[in-house]
């Protein structure tokens, strides 16, 4: 059991800073739109990937000017839309539904993608699971469950489901973190135009600026380290397993630093959509083999922004 010590308090930790950098971002909503707050964040990841990994980035955008590689600037292009896209919408669920709720539904994207082409048989089990936790959350929203935020989560979890695979497809085509920094700029640019529109010169204020640039480093930058360190030491179908708990965490999270509180029906679908993933990635990972330490889990978010964060927390 102790060697997994260090690779489950670097996975907690993730979890953590990512909602903790939500909740973060969600508090700002009162002086500054979603949208502002969701380029912000963005920029100040993208510039903080920059200044660590400029050199990497540079070479890769040298060689595909050079190579004509129109390909691979498309992937990585498509890898940052579906970022920004991720991001942009989980914000706009965030301001609309209790974040517990908008991450449980953010989740069915991943959980998608787990269960996409299998052919065991439990995994239909786990889609049955995940789909009862959607009905417990549609009947237990007590007036608070707004659509509007609930579409929103649902485009971040099809955001997040086209995340994982063009990380993947990007991983293969660009060395080391290159295509993940292209990718993030190209999010931040995806979203400077509603951001700027939506928040004015309000995005320019010191306080906004600083906890935009914290959310950034919490829900981006420290989630796509620890992933990176945690890999290094545990298989994926593990990984991928433990990070099933981020919707608790996040309703949590929502409680203590938001207040939002939820139903025992809401909780019961919060652990509905946890089990299914779970038992999805466990499967998937369990398909592909079990030793590769190195591999992708297709349970990770959030922004999260690493090759499997979603940010969109």
């Amino acid at each position: 059991m102790r060697p997994l010590a260090l690779p489950a308090a670097l996975v907690f930790t993730g979890i953590v800073s990512v909602q903790v950098g939500a909740a973060l971002a969600a508090r700002l909503f009162a002086e500054v739109a979603p949208a502002a707050v969701t380029a912000v964040r963005l920029w100040a990841a993208a510039l903080i990937l920059l200044l660590a990994g400029w050199r990497g980035m540079a070479r890769a955008v040298a060689g595909l000017v050079r190579g004509r590689s129109w390909a691979d600037a498309g992937t990585a292009a498509a890898f940052g839309i579906s970022l920004g896209v991720m991001n942009f919408s989980i914000y706009q669920a965030f301001e609309r539904i209790p974040l517990g709720i908008a991450v449980t539904v953010e989740f069915l994207g991943p959980l998608a993608v787990a269960v996409a082409g299998s052919r065991h048989l439990a995994d239909l089990g786990w889609v049955a699971l995940a789909a009862l936790g959607v009905v417990l959350l549609a009947r237990g929203g007590h007036g608070h469950l707004n659509l509007a935020g609930v579409a929103f989560a649902v485009v971040s979890a099809a955001g997040w489901a086209a995340y994982i695979l063009l990380s993947k497809a990007t991983g293969q085509r660009f060395a080391g973190s290159s295509g993940l920094v292209i990718a993030m700029c190209v999010a931040a640019l995806l979203v400077t135009g509603p951001g700027v529109a939506a928040g004015g010169a309000a995005m320019l204020r010191p306080r906004v600026l600083a906890i935009g640039t914290g959310v950034g480093l919490l829900s981006s930058v420290a989630p796509y380290w620890l992933e990176l360190e945690v890999l290094r030491r545990m298989p994926a179908r593990v990984f991928g397993v433990w990070m099933s708990l981020e919707p608790a965490v996040a309703a949590l999270i929502g409680l203590v630093m938001l207040g939002q509180r939820l139903s025992l029906p809401e909780w019961a679908a919060v652990g509905c959509v946890m089990a299914a993933c779970a038992g999805a990635a466990r499967s998937a990972a369990g398909g592909a083999g079990t030793a590769d330490s190195a591999g992708r889990s297709p349970s990770r978010s959030r922004d999260r922004e690493g090759p499997l964060a979603p940010p969109g927390a």
